[in-house]
């Protein structure tokens, strides 16, 4: 492993997992930004011509966040150091949809809502994907990462089908979809029949009439999910409980083979992208190549410096890619820059045709017309989004804040004479306002606080310091009272105790 515990100047955390191609580990970047890397299986691109077809499918996963697509994790870089080969991401690699479909007890389960707001922005990406000839070839509930504002993301995508050198296949995308939201109508949807039947039944008409008509039959049947569910506040409560819990991680994973005759002590120099920089000529990255790397600084991969619309070696790219579809940044819930066509239709249940994506492009092929339109459709579309933006900034002025729930969570007590960091979740409709609070530890005096919560914002976290001392032992409760803005006669609390042992 490259400097031992970083690459490309990042450090590399012992939190890790072993993913569909290499394994994840989670980066800590100089700013202290969180993200993630991925160390690619070593013997996977030993294959000729792997490392330049991942090479090409990362450089199109570029190309289409240019483009507006935000359902794909956001890549960073993807650089070779010796004979190790690592893409580097803007957010970490966990926890996935597989984590939370296990679930950890005592904790909040993410419910039907949860599962349909993932269903439908998988749907919604794969088909901006396919729409540029493209597929993921390996997706499941682990190549499904889910961010912190619960947000789905595409992990790992066309990298299984690069190594193996096999062409994209939209058809094993739209059968993993289905078998995704299956598996989801079992878990998340099990306490819930009518929703259960609906992921059922959007699944089947994923395999006969394409993701578009599954995603909107799922559109059609909000009404059966739980009232309030776009908020995603169950989603984002699990996932706070997953991150704030003990996950087992594994130890960093382990240098590839050959790489040590420097004692592990790598450095800068020996770290090289492959990745090359639009408007830039195209010129390859000026560093020292790694030995692994050698080679691939002559030129860039066939079809990089092509212009927008032209086709590369795995299909049309560039803007053109997009077309018609143009809805590759569609999103739902909390932590969206604007509000979209499709999430206020979601909300307000306006009649689906206005966001039905046509056969042919569900089925990835592209009109010749389409380039000569995509300035105009791209100019109208932008138009749309900011007026989508303006109608919903003027609806989030209009609502109140209002606070739907609380969670206390509170670290094992260890050692004498400590200060315990009460960790609380207060969750609220986005509006933006003030909440008043207070603290009541057993055995001491309330301790109370009012703070702004900015627009936007579902889940606010404060914290108690909490200084405890002497000999013995004792069980401790903290319990967190919400005190406004609340409707009379509610009380929201939330409570949670543990065991001071000196």
């Amino acid at each position: 492993m490259p400097d031992g515990d970083s690459i490309a100047g990042y450090g590399l955390t012992g939190r890790s997992r072993v993913g569909e191609v290499g394994t994840w580990t989670d980066t800590v970047g100089p700013d202290g930004s969180r993200g993630g890397a991925l160390r690619l299986d070593p013997r996977a691109l030993s294959a000729p011509g792997a490392r330049e077809r991942v090479v090409a499918a990362v450089t199109e996963d570029r190309r289409l966040a240019r483009s507006g697509l935000t359902g794909l994790m956001p890549v960073t870089d993807l650089v070779a150091a010796r004979q190790e080969v690592w893409l580097l991401t803007g957010v970490p690699a966990a926890p996935t949809l597989a984590e939370l479909m296990d679930g950890r007890p005592g904790g909040p389960s993410p419910d039907a809502g949860s599962a349909a707001t993932i269903l439908v922005e998988t749907a919604q990406t794969l088909l901006t994907v396919h729409s540029a000839g493209l597929s993921h070839g390996a997706l499941h509930a682990g190549t499904v990462v889910v961010g912190e504002d619960g947000t789905a993301l595409l992990a790992e995508r066309g990298l299984a089908l690069a190594l193996r050198g096999e062409p994209a296949s939209p058809d094993r995308d739209l059968t993993a979809w289905a078998s995704l939201a299956r598996g989801l109508a079992a878990g998340w949807a099990a306490g819930d029949p009518r929703a259960a039947q609906l992921f059922d039944r959007a699944a089947s008409t994923a395999t006969t009439h394409g993701l578009g008509s599954a995603r909107d039959y799922l559109l059609n049947g909000r009404d059966l999910l739980p009232a309030g569910f776009i908020t995603r506040e169950r989603l984002v409560r699990s996932i706070q409980w997953w991150s704030a819990s003990d996950v087992p991680t594994q130890s960093p994973p382990p240098a590839a083979p050959g790489y040590g005759d420097t004692g592990g002590q790598g450095s800068e120099g020996e770290v090289v992208t492959l990745l090359y920089t639009p408007g830039a000529g195209d010129q390859p990255f000026q560093g020292t190549p790694a030995s692994g790397a050698a080679g691939y600084g002559a030129s860039p991969p066939a079809g990089y410096g092509a212009p927008p619309g032209t086709t590369g070696p795995t299909g049309p790219t560039g803007p053109a890619g997009q077309g018609e579809t143009g809805r590759g940044d569609l999103r739902f819930g909390p932590g969206v820059p604007v509000d979209t066509t499709a999430a206020q239709i979601w909300r307000a249940g306006r009649e689906q045709q206005q966001i039905t994506v046509p056969a042919s492009e569900r089925l990835g092929r592209m009109p010749a017309r389409r380039r000569r339109r995509g300035g105009v459709l791209w100019s109208a579309v932008v138009l749309a989004l900011i007026v989508a933006a303006g109608l919903f900034l003027w609806f989030q002025r209009g609502a109140p804040l209002s606070v739907t729930a609380v969670d206390v969570k509170v670290p094992k007590a260890k050692g004498c004479d400590i200060t315990v960091n009460v960790v609380g979740v207060i969750t609220t409709n986005g509006a933006a306002g003030q909440v008043t609070y207070e603290w009541l530890p057993s055995g001491e005096r309330p301790v109370k606080h009012t703070e702004p919560v900015s627009s936007g914002e579902s889940a606010h976290q404060v914290s108690l310091k909490w200084e405890i001392g002497g000999q013995g032992t004792r069980k401790l409760t903290a319990r967190l009272r919400v005190l406004s803005p609340l409707t009379p006669g509610t009380r929201l609390d939330d409570k949670a105790s543990f065991t001071y042992k000196c």
